[in-house]
């Protein structure tokens, strides 16, 4: 899932400070899973601005509301309507959600009161990890389902640098080499004979500019240029 963590209270009271009535938006999914945008985070901030903005004797109008999902338009699209009365719009999703709501509700600012840091696991509740940098090309199969895009610091495809000493990593020496995970992986696996396999680099387009995936059943909808 998508992890983000909130932006400093500070900024975004920042950010709002020439607007008289704004709206939070929270997202259902990602973002409330790891504790930094769903519902009860929207409360939290507009709870946090308005007893900041009484102290200083302003006064700011807040409404709230939380979608499913803010990156898909079926939930998104309802709330356009909704917006209509307000100054601007403080959007408590990931960096898709933010691009996503400012694409259909256009005549109003935007505001992310989040920062997006990685796709990630939930290992506990308040503890997450990063697990995926979305490369394009997934090597999983070939790798004993250990990722060297992410966890190996230089992102190598093709084994360990020079610099890792007794299996650690060269960057931090406290993490074991991320390609010494893959070999001893493969070798519980009963499948070494994989690290002789040449893994492609990346292909440079496609890291570049934004990305579209089309399913296969929906090409014709869509067409070849969507």
């Amino acid at each position: 899932m998508i992890i983000a963590e909130r932006k400093p209270f500070a900024e975004i009271k920042a950010m709002l400070a020439p607007y008289k009535k704004i709206l939070i938006v929270g997202c259902g999914t990602c973002v409330a899973v790891c504790l930094a945008g769903g519902e009860k985070e929207v409360g939290l901030l507009a709870s946090q601005l308005r007893l900041a903005l009484g102290l200083e004797d302003k006064r700011l109008e807040i409404g709230e509301i939380t979608v499913e999902r803010q990156c898909d338009l079926e939930f998104l699209r309802p709330l356009c309507d909704f917006t209509a009365d307000y100054d601007a719009i403080v959007s408590m999703a990931c960096g898709a959600g933010v691009q996503f709501l400012k694409q259909l509700c256009s005549l109003h600012p935007v505001f992310p009161a989040v920062n997006t840091t990685f796709i990630g696991v939930n290992n506990a509740v308040g503890y997450y990890t990063e697990a995926c940098r979305a490369c394009h090309n997934c090597y999983l199969g070939i790798t004993g389902g250990i990722c060297p895009v992410t966890m190996c610091p230089k992102g190598l495809l093709n084994g360990p640098c020079g610099g890792t000493v007794n299996g650690h990593c060269e960057v931090d020496p406290e993490k074991e080499c991320a390609w010494s995970r893959i070999y001893h992986r493969l070798e519980l696996e009963g499948r070494l004979d994989n690290l002789k396999e040449i893994l492609p680099l990346h292909p440079h387009d496609r890291t570049t500019a934004p990305g579209t995936v089309i399913h296969p059943a929906y090409k014709r909808r869509y067409g070849p240029n969507e």
